[in-house]
């Protein structure tokens, strides 16, 4: 195995794809940041980055790497939160769907850390909805319409899916769809609009491929959507999936939403048992995802080319999860 300095490294600088920030991400210099990337490729034999003038760009072996080493961290940092939760300290159990706990929620555990040290958040991820007011959690992330009886709730930010693929493929225009793979992922029975590729076809004014054994058109199934976003990322078709959880992707290059339309499917709401609000602990993390989900919504629409969903004008419609 590489060492982990290097794979570290590695890490760092396809996130931000510069080795300038990524030294500046982990305090040391640019020079020892490449030193350490072309030992691991030397390692790896193949190069990881290309080149170019003022900027790097991920190879298809870097591209892969990035993702299980970017995993592999996550599952690290989430066993040591475990370990590391003060004995005295308030806890609040946070709960939402298991795609907007991996690649939403978990990724921002170093910020809370630090901007509420004294409380252990313990994150429960299912696709079950959890009851509130029975006690089942302290907090929940919900798409959906909301509000829902018995809860206090708060929108966080709306919800889009649209055409999704790897710049891999070279997929540019609508007419050349066809030649490309549908991944598809399954939601939840009692979803009203989910985001499936029948619809899209519909609102596209196009005609949907037609399967042989199934209602959906021809492709490749997962029962879950992390899954169906690794597959994309690994090049092997074009999926419908969310602009909220795709959006550092898109932002790295890692992805391209390369046309319309975008399909409306809800918005995320924090919800709480009506009147534990007010509760000190689940006030500060109450605050904390507010202020992640505003600052992700500037984020978004900060980015090159980029618009926040919020300017859609699109109706949300009823939970899919």
């Amino acid at each position: 195995m590489p060492s982990l300095s290097s794979l570290r490294a590695f890490e760092a600088a396809a996130a931000h794809l510069s080795f300038q920030r990524a030294a500046s991400e982990l305090a040391v210099t640019p020079t020892a940041i490449s030193h350490q990337v072309r030992g691991l490729e030397s390692a790896l034999g193949q190069p990881l980055f290309r080149r170019l003038v003022r900027r790097l760009a991920l190879t298809p072996a870097g591209l892969r790497l990035f993702h299980a080493v970017r995993e592999g961290f996550d599952t690290i940092e989430a066993g040591v939160i475990a370990l590391r939760a003060p004995a005295a300290a308030d806890t609040v159990t946070l709960t939402t769907n298991t795609a907007f706990a991996a690649r939403w929620v978990l990724p921002r555990m170093a910020a809370f850390r630090a901007a509420c040290p004294g409380i252990e958040l313990r994150l429960h991820a299912s696709e079950s909805v959890a009851d509130l007011v029975r006690g089942d959690a302290d907090l929940a992330i919900r798409s959906g319409s909301g509000p829902w009886p018995g809860l206090t709730t708060a929108e966080l930010m709306p919800e889009r899916y649209a055409p999704v693929c790897s710049p891999l493929l070279g997929l540019k225009w609508v007419r050349d769809l066809p030649k490309h793979r549908l991944i598809h992922f399954d939601w939840q029975p009692q979803a009203r609009a989910p985001a499936l590729w029948s619809r899209w076809f519909e609102e596209a004014g196009l005609a949907a491929p037609k399967a042989r054994t199934t209602a959906r058109t021809p492709g490749i199934s997962f029962s879950d959507e992390s899954h169906a976003m690794l597959a994309t990322l690994a090049g092997h078709g074009v999926a419908l999936l969310s602009l909220t959880l795709t959006a550092q992707e898109l932002r790295s290059g890692a992805l391209l939403q390369p046309f319309g339309p975008v399909l409306d499917t809800g918005s995320y709401f924090l919800a709480t048992a009506a009147g534990r609000e007010r509760e000190p602990a689940i006030r500060a993390v109450w605050q904390w995802v507010m202020a992640q989900a505003a600052q992700d919504l500037t984020d978004r629409s900060a980015a090159p080319g980029g618009r926040s969903a919020a300017g859609t004008g699109a109706k949300p419609s009823n939970s899919r999860r």
